[in-house]
């Protein structure tokens, strides 16, 4: 069976049918009846028996989420599974998360984050999806089951099957709740009096004049956190309808997701609408076809989520307290009344200016006055996902099961910038008017034959494979009006008749991308004693040139049932036990389209000496024909055990071996690349251990159940291009690069000064000296940092640099408890990690009169106040807190109560009554309680792929709920 689609008609299929190929259960009737209960999971392009399976595989099942609120639909993930580690880039609503499979696969090649497959279609994201509609997720942890996926899988793979309609009778539900949230900590920052006397003290220091004549007096001055936090509504409603027929079966869904955020609500916000229609219609007993079609807008603003260059977050934390937040009794009684002259000034809606800071300039602003020149930005998207499939059953043993997926994606931003004067740095003298849009197409086919079959004691399924995937199908434009007649958000449109020098429009168009594969797996099994499965895929991808463009990606796995074995004993403590074990080899193509080449493109523009612009072009980066993928390597073994009946125990150790790691490398300037080009330039490992511990038992009226996961990694990089010890990896503000690649260290290992204590004299200052007599930091002063000679060339400077700490968390963990007592239930939820470090960058180090947290009291003010904490100076001659040391760095443990829920279902003669099957109450609290020694906001740091540092988190809220959930 063939299915070819023109390109326009393509569109229009998706559009309305969406593309569904993989996960789909099928029948086996050869299998005996008891046979068919048994639990089953998603292998890709089909399901296996649980028994079964030889790969590293963890589920989570509707009836696992279906009483968690709704959010994000990757934090579900989160302390679920055993090696699947899932960080909240903010708090910020709406923010998406870091999800890592068995650690950190590359340091250079797209994130981190593994292939998301919902209902057999491969998207960027799941954002779009609503809760409430997943069926299912299996996480592919290891090379053997994930090879079936090739080149995209190395950084793992999720699969979400979402719900379908079953025969019956028509099933309607709802579930929703509303909820209020708060900032669950405030940071503990200098109150005005305090500061006064550090700024004296620092000064005095430097040997300049105090700036306060009467610190005290000052009082506590303005609290600009308080100012910032609010209590936060978040509420969720979803619907949905299934029923069918022995011929048809639906399920149609609604979703509408309201978040405020705990930080300036009125520009920090999330709203998003859902929308599905699942349908599968058996045309004849041979053909059965369907399809999946989903549709999500989402409408949010926001402010920055980890950023210390401005935003209201940080300017609450660096700011002042001696300056107000409004001034209502004229500016004559201000310190600096000629910061308040400009007309432009932001007030207050009782027309009083908003306070500006003398002391802490740049990007920090009045976070009150910030917000009201940010009201009418908003973000948006409107993403449509669709499949259709058909199902031909050839005869008893050979199916074959053709499917055409796609997604389709518009989003865009719009931002009103008003005439505003924040502070001398900070201000607009123009309005303008943005907005900007994109769309994205991106589709596939895929086509399939499984035989299937029982010959006695053998069990043997075939499955082969092809796919054809179209990427990147996209186009954008933005426009910019300038000067507008007016200077409310309100008002502004592109409707006024502007000059057309006061316009601006720029478009562009999408570099297309495809791939074709081929893939083939064999799964088979003795007596269900003896395990084989084999994988083998074959992609051809347009990123890479002619000398690399196909490539090879193999998988094999055993598994031993050793309990079925006639020689195993009948006995109630080990009930069942399984080896497993398999390798595979995966890829990665997660670069910039075409980089195997070099084009010359516009924009390098020059004049001659005759004021005339002239186009010029220069050439976009350097050819390299033998550019290829990253390949990832993993050897898995694993024991699967059954204990005492209520007990299912799983262990699994693996090593993890990225090779030929792709990364953009550092050529000088003066070659007049647009980009520097990508090589393959590095070697990484993982190892880790996991385990899984379930357990569930019924006395009577009164149930219980409790899973458990941990999870141990060791991340090294073992090879970097030319040989080289490091590169340097993030930055931070002044202070250069605080973290590196090196070789024989973690993944974003931190490297700094490491601190020996404080000098508490002079004394101490000249017994510090090297082999030659000479000291060795000749320009220290009591109370400055005494700094480890690492290399023992006697003298201090970044070449002593030491590996601090690793940003990668060695542990996770998560344990969920559920009780049922008749009516009533209790779920208990608990998450963490440990063997990490944290940087707490929280402080402008640019601006010199910037706040401080109060643990700064504890600084050195003479010989024995303190050995941990240098002296306040502006100046830092020693570079005490302008270069980076260890004093940065925190424990970045943590155990958190992520959420505690108390449910009570109705008697069935009550929700009889109106009608329902079920009805159910319940009261939920998140984020209830951390415990932790950091202190920043929280703990719970990732930042994209540049894990712990901490740049003014966004924190997450402490939430109470009330929920329904309703069944008819």
């Amino acid at each position: 069976m063939n299915i070819r689609i023109s390109r326009g008609l393509g569109v229009v299929a998706v559009l309305y049918f969406t593309a569904n190929f993989s996960a789909q259960k099928t029948t086996n009737d050869t299998l005996p009846k008891e046979q068919k209960i048994e639990e089953v999971v998603m292998i890709g392009y089909g399901t296996q028996k649980k028994s079964n399976v030889t790969g590293a595989i963890s589920s989570i099942k509707a009836s696992d989420i279906d009483d968690v609120p709704a959010g994000r639909p990757e934090q579900i993930l989160q302390g679920r599974a055993a090696g699947v580690s899932v960080i909240s880039n903010s708090g910020q609503p709406g923010s998406t998360a870091t999800i890592r499979v068995r650690g950190i696969t590359s340091f250079g090649a797209g994130s981190n984050d593994p292939l998301w497959v919902v209902d057999g279609i491969v998207v960027d994201n799941i954002g779009w999806l609503n809760q409430s509609d997943i069926e299912g997720m299996e996480i592919l942890k290891d090379g053997a089951s994930a090879a079936i996926y090739g080149v995209s899988a190395a950084k793992g793979v999720v699969l979400i099957t979402t719900k379908k309609g079953a025969k019956g009778r028509l099933n309607l539900s709802y579930n929703g709740f509303f909820g209020v949230g708060s900032a669950s900590k405030k940071l503990d920052l200098l109150n005005a009096s305090q500061y006064g006397m550090i700024m004296n003290e620092a000064n005095m220091n430097d040997g300049k004049p105090a700036t306060f004549s009467n610190p005290s007096a000052l009082g506590n001055g303005t609290d600009w956190q308080k100012q910032i936090f609010n209590s936060a509504q978040r509420s969720s409603h979803e619907f949905s309808i299934s029923g069918g027929s022995d011929k048809s079966t639906f399920y149609t869904s609604f979703g509408y997701y309201d978040q405020q955020g705990i930080v300036l609500r009125d520009i920090s916000n999330y709203k998003r609408i859902n929308g599905r229609i699942n349908s599968t219609h058996k045309v004849f007993d041979f053909l059965t076809i369907g399809q999946t079609f989903a549709y999500t807008h989402t409408k949010s603003q926001g402010i920055n989520e980890n950023n210390e260059f401005g935003g209201p977050l940080s300017s609450a934390i660096n700011l002042d307290p001696t300056t107000p937040v409004v001034v209502t009794n004229g500016i004559a009684n201000q310190p600096f009344p000629s910061d308040y002259n400009s007309p432009n000034i932001v007030r207050d809606p009782n027309g009083n200016p908003y306070g500006i800071s003398h002391f802490v300039n740049k990007e920090m602003t009045n976070p009150l006055a910030f917000r009201q020149t940010q009201l009418g930005r908003y973000k948006w998207t409107d993403d449509l996902v669709a499949n259709i499939f058909a199902d031909l059953k050839i005869y008893k043993h050979l199916s074959f099961k053709s499917s055409v997926n796609g997604k389709l994606s518009y989003w865009g931003n719009q931002a009103f910038t008003p005439v505003s004067y924040l502070s001398p740095a900070s201000k607009n003298d123009f309005n303008n008017l943005f907005r900007e849009t994109q769309k994205k197409f991106e589709w596939s086919t895929e086509n399939t034959f499984t035989y299937q079959n029982k010959f006695g004691e053998h069990s043997l399924n075939v499955l082969l494979g092809q796919g054809y995937y179209e990427y990147n199908i996209s186009s954008g434009q933005n426009t910019t009006y300038k000067n507008l007649p007016t200077n409310d958000w309100q008002e502004a449109s592109f409707n006024f008749e502007i000059p057309q020098s006061d316009r601006a429009t720029n478009a562009w168009d999408g570099k297309e991308t495809h791939k074709t594969s081929y893939f083939a797996r064999v799964v088979y099994d003795y007596a269900n004693r003896y395990l084989f499965t084999g994988t083998i895929r074959r992609d051809g991808s347009s990123k890479f040139g002619s000398n690399n463009h196909w490539g090879n990606f193999p998988a094999m796995s055993l598994g031993w049932n050793v309990s079925n074995e006639e020689f195993w004993p009948q006995n109630n403590v080990v009930n069942s036990f399984k080896l497993r074990g398999g390798y595979g080899v995966l890829g990665n193509d997660a670069i910039d389209d075409f980089q195997f080449a070099n084009f010359l493109v516009p924009g390098s523009n020059y004049t001659f000496g005759d004021d005339i612009i002239h186009i010029g072009y220069a050439p976009s980066t350097l050819e390299n024909p033998n550019l290829k993928w990253e390949r990832t390597s993993q050897f898995n073994i694993a024991a699967d055990l059954k204990i005492f009946k209520n007990f299912d125990l799983s262990v699994d150790v693996y090593r993890k071996k990225s090779t030929d790691i792709l990364r953009r490398i550092d050529l000088p300037g003066y070659l007049g690349l647009i980009n520097n080009p990508f090589r393959n330039i590095g070697d990484m490992n993982n190892d880790g251990v996991e385990v899984s511990l379930g357990y569930k038992k019924n006395w009577g009226d009164f149930g219980f159940s409790a899973n458990g996961n941990f999870a141990y990694l060791k991340n090294e990089i073992t090879r970097l291009e030319g040989d080289k010890p490091y590169v340097n990896f993030a930055s931070f503000q002044s202070m250069g690069a605080v973290s590196r690649l090196q070789v024989g260290s973690s993944y974003g290992s931190f490297y700094g000064y490491q601190n020996l204590g404080v000098f508490q004299n002079q004394a101490e200052i000249d017994a510090y000296r090297n082999a030659n007599g000479g000291l060795i930091q000749a320009n220290a002063k009591p109370g400055d940092f005494k700094r480890l000679d690492a290399n023992g060339d006697g003298k201090i400077d970044e070449n002593d640099y030491v590996n601090l700490g690793n940003s990668v968390p060695k542990y996770t963990f998560g344990l969920t408890l559920n009780m049922n007592y008749k009516n009533f239930d209790l779920m208990v939820f608990a998450q963490g990690q440990a063997g990490n470090k944290i940087f707490q960058g929280l402080r402008r180090l640019d601006i010199q009169e910037a706040n401080y947290q109060t643990t700064i009291l504890d600084r050195w003010t003479g010989q024995g106040t303190s050995n941990t904490i240098a002296r306040v100076t502006k100046d830092d001659p020693n570079q005490n807190y302008t270069r980076m040391s260890d004093y940065y760095l925190q424990k970045g443990d943590y155990l958190r109560l992520k959420l505690v829920q108390v449910g009570y279902t109705l008697p069935k003669n009550l929700s009889e009554t109106i009608g329902a099957s079920k009805v159910r109450f319940y009261i939920t609290a998140e984020n209830l309680v951390t415990f932790t020694k950091y202190t920043g906001y929280d703990p719970e740091i990732a930042g994209g792929d540049t894990f712990g540092i901490d740049r003014a988190y966004y924190p997450q809220a402490r939430t109470f709920l009330f929920g329904a959930n309703v069944q008819f």
